[in-house]
């Protein structure tokens, strides 16, 4: 007799946080509800640059040239329809050659940031997780981790779209900061530096964190937490309008769009959150 291994239970992400942050409704909607949304060609393309720049990692790094870089991401490309075949769906067969070009243009940019046969990163592709002393659980997924031989460690993420603007840039260092505070409680360094690639337009976002910014950052996803926990006891979940609004997936299902909100299915017991999360790979 087999017994299945009981499901993890809800978990706190970058993004989830991000949600809630942004709307308590899109929370809900996403992680509780688990309402299913629309791939799209830009996140698969983003998965596809990962996915091959994870292999470009494991090979010698002598062999991580531009060239080679190139040959990944049609294979990249080919694993991924083969284990989610409706992403076929997102590309005209007519496009596929021009998709897989757009895609190797992102790995060629990421080669005018870095020069990878220089280094060897500790690991590609990371589960981190941690629970708080007030019972939050954060996880996720670290693009790459680097250690020097000084000990040093940099935590390093891919994007293919472009850089945000200054305005924009704290929430991008939240997703930073929040992978730096997981390494931090782990691994018991702080992370010497934050990086951020953006592949389209070429660009590099560096930050340096200390102790008490971390310990503070603690505190804020502490206090998001709660207020997540607050909301689920009474399934209170309002939508809060912004100018993201118009390119959330949820329209049908939020008021203020005349949408109807789905029955609340209670706080969930066990709910498996250990999944990657696409929006991790914007």
């Amino acid at each position: 007799m087999t017994t299945e291994a009981p499901p993890r239970r809800l978990a706190l992400s970058p993004s989830r946080a991000s949600d809630f942050k942004q709307c308590p409704l899109k929370y809900r909607l996403r992680a509780v509800d688990r309402l299913p949304e629309a791939p799209t060609k830009a996140a698969f393309r983003g998965t596809v640059v990962h996915a091959a720049l994870e292999s470009l990692y494991s090979m010698p790094a002598a062999e991580r040239v531009h060239t080679r870089a190139l040959e990944l991401v049609e294979p990249a490309w080919q694993r991924l329809i083969e284990e989610s075949p409706e992403l076929a769906d997102l590309i005209d067969a007519n496009d596929v050659a021009t998709f897989l070009g757009e895609a190797r243009t992102l790995v060629t940019s990421y080669y005018d940031l870095e020069d990878p046969t220089r280094f060897n990163p500790t690991a590609c592709e990371l589960f981190v997780e941690h629970e708080l002393t007030d019972g939050a659980l954060l996880r996720g997924y670290i693009d790459r981790l680097d250690i020097a031989p000084t000990g040093q460690v940099r935590v390093v993420d891919y994007k293919t779209g472009r850089a945000p603007s200054e305005l924009f840039e704290g929430k991008a260092l939240f997703q930073m900061k929040f992978y730096a505070l997981v390494v931090f409680r782990t691994r018991g360094t702080v992370p010497t530096q934050l990086e951020l690639l953006y592949l389209a337009d070429g660009k590099r976002l560096v930050y340096r964190p200390d102790e008490p910014e971390l310990l503070r950052f603690e505190r804020t996803l502490s206090a998001i937490w709660k207020a997540i926990l607050k909301s689920g006891e009474t399934g209170d979940f309002r939508p809060k309008p912004g100018k993201l609004c118009g390119w959330c997936d949820f329209k049908a299902h939020c008021p203020e769009f005349g949408g109807t909100v789905p029955v609340y299915p209670g706080w969930p017991v066990g709910l498996a959150a250990d999944q990657r999360d696409p929006a991790e790979h914007d």
